[in-house]
């Protein structure tokens, strides 16, 4: 139980951390929502000093440069398939209800969120205590919640195709769990509300 509790903690503060990188870039390269890249190191899609200014996990330098987060995977032990480390996806497809502008979604409206797929339901549950929530996850496997796409130079426009996050649990919960497909545990962490 204890080593879940710290798996939540340390799952939670990475996004966290993003949300930090994310802010100092609007303020000091005037980068626009719509415009962050998530190119993960060695950055072969960053290939101006223009995208490298949108690259979250890029360098930052006295020069310019992009957000200066570190770019890290989930460690295996909070993963329900504990052999390998978890991948992080970002996306623009979603919004979380009650959290920014709520309605239908649009390429001005939808939030930016980070997801873990295929964390362990025990890693969820300690999630949702923390937050003060069920530890009932819920299943969301028949919204359109895309998981699986990050924003990066190839793809680098949020897309408003996919469906609100919401459940009787999660509504207005800017991080939590749900599953999807039904029996995949995902965690979600809204990075910029919108």
């Amino acid at each position: 139980k204890e080593t879940n509790l710290v798996n939540a903690a340390a799952i939670t503060q990475y996004p966290a951390s993003l949300k930090t990188a994310i802010t100092r870039m609007a303020v000091s390269n005037s980068t626009s929502v719509n415009d962050l890249l998530f190119d993960p190191p060695p950055f072969t899609g960053l290939t101006t000093p223009a995208l490298q200014a949108r690259g979250v996990f890029y360098p930052s330098s006295s020069t310019g440069g992009g957000g200066g987060a570190t770019y890290t995977q989930a460690p295996a032990n909070v993963m329900a398939v504990n052999t390998a480390p978890g991948t992080w996806y970002f996306n623009g497809n979603n919004g979380i209800v009650n959290v920014g502008t709520s309605g239908a979604l649009s390429t001005t409206n939808a939030d930016v969120i980070a997801f873990l797929p295929g964390i362990s339901l025990a890693v969820c549950q300690s999630i949702h205590q923390r937050l003060g929530l069920s530890t009932t996850i819920d299943d969301l496997n028949a919204l359109g919640i895309l998981t699986s796409q990050n924003m990066n130079a190839a793809v680098p426009n949020i897309v408003a195709g996919g469906a609100n996050i919401t459940s009787a649990t999660l509504d207005g919960q800017p991080q939590g769990c749900f599953q999807k497909p039904t029996g995949t545990y995902v965690y979600y962490h809204v990075l910029v509300e919108r």
